[in-house]
């Protein structure tokens, strides 16, 4: 059965970096779509960065010029680079993606902890 496992995340200190990572075997060549989104605890999951095939990647404002979603199709694996993180970055980090027959799947998600 195909999955989602995403991982990478990690306890840093402000201005540091970390590339999550969204495994997608099985489904990789019906991915249409890849998105990373994240949530603390009490608040709604909000977009971080979403990328369509052929399209260019669409970020949160808060995340411009720090986060970048690459893709390697030989892993069948999709990534989120994120660098100079700040403590506000704090939360459970989720990929998801959607395929040509518009099932969705989601990873169990990682945590990403930031201090000051």
């Amino acid at each position: 059965q195909a999955q989602l496992v995403d991982g990478g995340g990690g306890s840093v200190q402000s201005g540091g970096s970390l590339r999550l990572s969204c495994a997608a075997h099985g489904i990789w060549f019906s991915i249409i779509k890849v998105a990373w989104y994240r949530q603390v605890p009490g608040k709604e999951r909000e977009l971080v960065a979403e990328s369509y095939n052929g399209a260019p990647t669409n970020y949160a404002e808060t995340v411009k010029g720090r986060f970048a979603i690459t893709r390697d199709t030989d892993k069948q694996t999709a990534y989120l680079q994120m660098d100079n993180l700040k403590p506000e970055d704090t939360a459970m980090f989720y990929c998801h993606v959607r395929t040509t027959a518009g099932r969705d799947y989601w990873g169990r998600g990682t945590q990403v902890t930031v201090s000051s």
